[in-house]
């Protein structure tokens, strides 16, 4: 059996949830999200737990089973809690800057980059003295927020002899020696 799709879900006051078929639509506080599963798995809601079965120990069915119920577990999280995930810009002269959902980034390039985030997500930038610059973006979608940090960070990923780039606070970096002295 499978651990994490045989847990269950407590679902938390305030959210609502509706299952139509193969479609799961949680309602809360942070908005409202919709998912769809795998039509083989059944969803069963009783009082505030939710909990996901499978029909049959076949592989796939097995395989789909822990997705299935992590999937659903984030669209509860998000939408009574939320996501919030934070990049550090690590160099010399490097400066973020927003106005409203436009992202501007000067990360050593001859111009910024200008980045628009899709308006389901809140950015703020945070720049104090003595510290790198910081993006922190919130949000109720788990896999939106995912892959708009992906992308900001591909703009120029930490390298890994001085750490220079952009990165997860407090990601670990793979560090390289410098070079050593030839004769």
């Amino acid at each position: 059996m499978s651990r994490i799709g045989r847990k269950i879900i407590s679902i938390p006051t305030g959210v609502d949830i509706k299952v139509d078929k193969n479609r799961v639509t949680a309602k809360g506080p942070n908005g409202t999200l919709t998912q769809v599963i795998d039509p083989d798995m059944s969803v069963e809601i009783d009082g505030s737990v939710l909990t996901i079965l499978r029909p049959t120990e076949q592989k796939r069915h097995r395989s789909s089973h822990g997705l299935t119920r992590a999937l659903v577990s984030n669209l509860i999280t998000g939408v009574s809690t939320g996501f919030k995930k934070e990049l550090e810009l690590v160099g010399v002269g490097y400066r973020v800057s927003n106005t409203g959902n436009l992202l501007e980034i000067s990360i050593g390039f001859s111009h910024p980059i200008m980045f628009y985030l899709p308006d389901e997500l809140k950015v703020e930038t945070v720049t104090e003295k003595g510290q790198n610059p910081k993006i922190v973006l919130k949000g109720s979608d788990k896999q939106l927020l995912g892959q708009v940090c992906a992308k900001i960070r591909a703009f120029k990923k930490p390298e890994p002899f001085k750490g220079k780039g952009i990165k997860f606070a407090g990601e670990i970096l793979r560090r390289k020696a410098e070079k050593s002295a030839g004769k």
